[in-house]
């Protein structure tokens, strides 16, 4: 099927609303997509959060609309950003775990397939210039790095995360010093001048405007990839921004100092469009990779769980579009919507041919967010999480929710219960069969992982004691 995405053939046949019209005269617009890592649902002002306050990410989701119901595709870092990419769902093509870090010796070959043309890729191949500042995690061999994966600049660090404050160092021969304190880089050359008074956050948000400043003078829009790292472990803030929560302690007062320097780093971002006069014309996509975990200081309330769980904590995301004058202000959309949909509904924005062989799970979501119409309606979404014993499962379908953990099948009414509280499988448990099967039948696609984040996982899968599909499916558990 061919997807050629031409704006003005769009406003012809589907009747495109008039700000888009308006949108596609004026030029396509930049992208500027941020992600935030290990967020929690609950931790931003236009979500309920009252003792940490994110003014900035407040005045752009209240310019904008904010979705209620927006869900990544995995509860954990690795597996979210590849499906992000790639517009699939990671298990389709074997990365339904993270890859180990590089110093751990495992996997080292390993990254997501040079098969799968990623986002960013199409975007440069359409004309943008392309840019990613921050966390990549999809593999560190050449034939995986961001700059051969369709970003113009990269200056970040190819693992899973980093220290907020250096110095750095760079790998040893043996390759075994950790991720996290390994000099980050600018396109493929390290950077060894930032010290212990840098803080990443602060170093990435200026990175950043850098990328927003440059591509002003040219004439290619853009679309740059705020990857943070923040607020994921290991947990460290600055002190004055720690300063700003004299009432918090410990754990959840590091955190909040966190989140308070990445939504100053935004408002950097926001500062340099206006400045640079690409405000108007810039979409703006906010969300996190997965849930949070209030372990380490976050909170997902209202929802249930967190990072790695198949409850709504674990893998529903905060999430708002900007784009004055396009996107409507002061809006909410409440109807459930999947990372995998960025892929297409971008592409389209952006004049964008994706290649015909080209498999997406996603959908356009376009009009239907801009109309507050249900882009999914009767369609079910889902994420599937390993573990040593069982496969966590969880689904939704409208208001439904379906989700398998420690042995056992519920199904929730997320509209009455966002909170997961009432199982009603005994209630309608032909809701429960209905969909428990369908998930059933979209896993009979997934492929025997090509990298497992532990030694112990790795075993217990050539044991054949995984995926335990049969056991996981099976309503008489």
């Amino acid at each position: 099927m061919k997807l050629t995405i031409t704006l003005a053939l769009v406003v012809v046949a589907v009747g495109i609303t008039p700000a888009i019209a308006g949108a596609a005269e004026s030029g396509r617009p930049n992208i500027l997509l941020i992600l935030a890592d290990d967020l929690g649902y609950g931790d931003v002002g236009f979500n309920g959060a009252t003792d940490i306050r994110t003014p900035t990410l407040d005045r752009l989701a209240g310019g904008g609309t904010v979705f209620s119901s927006a869900y990544v595709v995995h509860p954990f870092c690795g597996p979210s950003r590849m499906a992000l990419l790639s517009g699939r769902y990671p298990y389709k093509f074997g990365a339904p775990f993270n890859l180990p870090d590089h110093s751990k010796g495992h996997y080292r070959d390993q990254g997501i397939s040079t098969d799968e043309t990623l986002f960013s890729t199409v975007l440069q191949d359409a004309g943008y210039r392309t840019g990613i500042m921050g966390k990549w995690h999809l593999g560190q061999q050449p034939e995986y790095h961001p700059n051969r994966r369709g970003f113009d600049d990269f200056y970040g660090f190819l693992g899973g995360g980093i220290l907020y404050f250096g110095p750095y160092k760079a790998n040893n021969v043996k390759g075994n010093v950790w991720d996290y304190k390994r000099f980050p880089e600018h396109n493929g050359i390290e950077v060894t001048g930032l010290t212990e008074k840098d803080y990443m956050t602060d170093v990435l948000s200026r990175e950043g405007v850098r990328f927003i400043e440059e591509s002003s003078k040219t004439e290619k829009p853009f679309f740059l990839f705020m990857s943070y790292n923040a607020p994921h472990t290991v947990l460290a803030a600055k002190e004055e921004d720690m300063a700003q929560y004299p009432k918090l302690n410990g754990k959840r007062r590091i955190y909040a100092g966190m989140v308070h320097a990445l939504d100053r780093g935004i408002q950097s971002l926001v500062d340099a469009l206006k400045a640079s006069g690409q405000y108007n014309n810039t979409l703006i996509v906010f969300f996190s990779d997965n849930g949070g975990r209030t372990d380490q200081g976050a909170s997902n309330l209202p929802l249930k769980g967190v990072k790695g769980d198949t409850y709504e904590g674990g893998y529903r995301s905060p999430m708002f579009f900007h784009w004055p004058g396009v996107v409507k202000a002061g809006q909410r959309y409440d109807h459930p919507i999947t990372a995998l949909d960025f892929y297409p509904t971008l592409a389209r924005l952006a004049q964008a041919e994706i290649p015909k062989d080209k498999q997406l799970d996603g959908k356009d979501i376009w009009d239907a967010v801009l109309a507050g119409k249900n882009a999914r309606e009767g369609e079910l979404i889902y994420t599937v999480r390993h573990q040593f014993n069982t496969t966590d499962v969880g689904a939704r379908k409208d208001q439904w929710k379906i989700c398998h953990k420690n042995g056992n099948w519920h199904l929730f009414n997320l509209q009455e219960d966002i909170g997961e509280t009432n199982d009603l499988s005994t209630k309608h448990p032909e809701r429960l069969k209905e969909m428990v099967a369908e998930v059933e039948k979209l896993c009979q696609s997934h492929k025997r992982p090509l990298w497992f984040d532990s030694e112990k996982q790795a075993e217990v899968w050539s044991s054949n004691r995984l995926p335990y599909f049969d056991g996981t499916f099976s309503l008489s558990n």
